[in-house]
């Protein structure tokens, strides 16, 4: 049996029970679902796709950056509104609602990293989501990341039980951080930051889990085990995914439960890390990968492989080696070349899904 004759789970955007009951299932069968950062309808589309033909589940989010392109370079993202961050974020949403049910799969509609400064861009998306929740007895989005890590413990267990008691009527899930990843992204740069905050220690865990299982159930933690954002030579990133199966231990002895694996655990900085890492990781609990730089370089393969094969056909509107007048719009159309990358995104995303042990899961 898969996942929607065990689950009962609709295709499209799924929310509140549904999630837990996807995540209770991938954490239980050993198996955890990409997510995947995306831009555009393009980049939308192209991750369904991957989805739907390898009969997966998959989680899309948006990023503050990647809300804001969503919605238009061309729009206002100030400090203390993030307009277009929160503009984009739901228009995506509404997107991705309309259309990914027509892909026949369920779908995570997350956002993710948001540090302390990006709080008015959270801000913004929860108005939307109770006022949707209001409408129609869901939230707009499935979830969302609050990325408190760089700030004390303390301030970011504050925080996350601030909001996650904001959202957990509309059973909402907050994915929260302990522990930074290093690397570079979406303007977020903590490459220079001490390689001891890369590891979270078991207590934090259990007090994030103390703090937040009195309120709701729907939460997840992102914990440092060495992760890095991007992609890196080899030997370069120390990954320890082991200390994720520490960190279980130490909260079900806590808790002197019977569940080996109490909590959902999220990889940050999945992109370019060995088969054998994630497995590990997959085995202690970790539900959900972020892989992003992986999939920006295999959507610009497909595009950067059709200009460069198809040059002659690029220089001119007219003229080409078939013909002085011969036209060339079939060649520039973006419809064509912009579909070269949604393949070889495609692609990249069934091959996570493999990766991740998701395919064929439905």
């Amino acid at each position: 049996m898969g996942i929607f004759d065990e689950l009962n789970l609709p295709a499209g955007v799924i929310y509140g029970d549904d999630v837990l009951k996807l995540f209770q299932h991938a954490r239980k069968v050993g198996y955890a679902i990409p997510a995947v950062n995306v831009t555009s309808s393009s980049t939308v589309v192209a991750s369904l796709e991957a989805a739907r033909d390898s009969k997966a589940p998959i989680i899309l989010q948006t990023s503050q950056g990647g809300a804001a392109y969503f919605a238009g370079k061309g729009i206002k993202d100030s400090a203390e509104k993030r307009e277009a961050s929160v503009a984009g974020a739901i228009a995506a949403a509404h997107y991705i609602r309309s259309i990914a049910p027509a892909y026949g799969v369920p779908v995570v509609l997350h956002t993710d990293h948001c540090a302390k400064k990006l709080l008015p861009w959270y801000d913004g998306m929860l108005e939307a989501d109770e006022e949707f929740f209001k409408k129609n007895g869901t939230p707009l989005f499935s979830s969302h990341m609050l990325d408190l890590s760089e700030e004390t413990v303390e301030e970011n267990i504050e925080t996350c039980v601030r909001y996650l008691k904001r959202m957990a009527p509309m059973k909402q899930w907050l994915e929260m951080e302990i522990g930074i990843t290093g690397g570079e992204e979406d303007g977020v740069d903590n490459s220079g930051v001490d390689n001891a905050a890369l590891y979270t220690q078991p207590e934090d865990i259990w007090q994030i889990y103390d703090a937040f299982k009195p309120i709701s159930p729907y939460f997840s933690i992102a914990a440092g085990f060495g992760n890095v954002h991007g992609v890196y030579a080899p030997g370069n990133v120390k990954l320890h995914p082991e200390l994720l199966g520490k960190h279980q231990a130490f909260v079900k002895e806590k808790l002197g439960a019977s569940e080996d694996k109490p909590v959902f655990f999220v990889f940050h900085g999945g992109s370019g890390s060995a088969l054998s890492d994630y497995h590990t990781a997959i085995g202690h609990g970790v539900v959900k990968v972020n892989v992003d730089t992986d999939l920006q370089w295999a959507y610009l393969s497909g595009v950067r492989d059709y200009v460069t094969s198809n040059i002659e056909y690029l220089k001119t509107q007219v003229g080409n080696p078939e013909g002085a007048n011969k036209p060339n719009k079939k060649k520039y159309d973006p419809r064509v070349w912009v579909r070269e990358g949604e393949k070889t995104m495609k692609a990249k995303v069934q091959n996570c899904l493999e990766s991740f042990k998701a395919t064929n899961t439905l």
